[in-house]
């Protein structure tokens, strides 16, 4: 199985041709896709999105994630091995939160040109590398027969810290980069973010009746601020980026993070 990430959208021939370049390679595959609607050149949303699905795919997935501001440029592509799963794209922190969520992750630089299309575009590396690469993994082609192995991969700045907004999904739901390992219980946890203050923690959205904003556990394991039949976003007026002041009392009361 080859899944698909990409901000290519679904308006031009760009998916089409992925999926082209793959099936010539391996017509077998079993092509899956996440979404081709990340904005465009947003490494960020895409990191995210990628994180929030990958565990759901079966053993031997190749992901392909391609959202790649610098295609043409000496940013390189890459293959990384992580949780008995391949992803290939650029390397420009679009696998971040795999490199987090999966510390014994193996990361390679792909340079052998014979598993690239002939003449590659300067423009348009997921076609031309990037699906040709994925497909080469689905065959039974190992990452060390793609490049060397490299350790000095680049990540997104600020993964963790500081405690903020990392994403907002499309009903509104204000995803926080807070994880389980960080606040331990809810009991005396508060949240700040644009000078409303959150103390109300939820196991479902409709608990209660109540419109005001609250703090629940989100099926990509972080915790979000959310309104029941609205939008926190547009509520709080807030945006990815902002971020939350976080207070969990303890027996020495203190907070945590800015």
């Amino acid at each position: 199985m080859i899944s698909l990430l990409t901000d290519f959208g679904t308006a031009d021939y760009f998916v089409g041709a992925v999926k082209g370049a793959i099936l010539s390679v391996n017509p077998q595959a079993v092509i899956a896709d996440i979404t081709h609607e990340i904005a465009p050149q947003d490494i960020e949303t895409g990191a995210f999105t990628l994180l929030a699905c990958y565990k759901t795919f079966p053993r031997g997935t190749v992901h392909m994630a391609v959202v790649d501001p610098g295609v043409g440029s000496t940013r390189r592509p890459i293959v990384v091995s992580a949780n008995e799963q391949f992803f290939v794209g650029p390397d420009n922190g679009i696998f971040s939160y795999i490199y987090d969520r999966e510390p014994s992750h193996r990361t390679f630089h792909a340079t052998e040109e014979k598993y690239f299309l002939p003449s590659p575009s300067s423009t348009f590396h997921g076609r031309d590398i990037f699906a040709p690469v994925a497909a080469a993994l689905s065959n039974g082609v190992t990452p060390e027969e793609i490049g060397p192995e490299i350790e000095d991969e680049v990540h997104l700045p600020d993964l963790l810290e500081p405690i903020r907004i990392i994403h907002t999904d499309r009903f509104g739901n204000c995803i926080t980069n807070i994880t389980r390992d960080l606040l331990k219980s809810d009991k005396g946890a508060s949240l700040l973010i644009n000078g409303e203050t959150i103390r109300d923690f939820r196991n479902f959205y409709g608990e209660d009746s109540s419109t005001s904003p609250f703090a629940i556990w989100g099926s990509a394991g972080f915790l979000e601020i959310s309104v029941n039949g609205g939008s926190a976003a547009k509520e709080l007026r807030v945006k990815r980026g902002d971020k939350i002041i976080f207070t969990q009392r303890r027996k020495d009361a203190k907070e945590d993070a800015k």
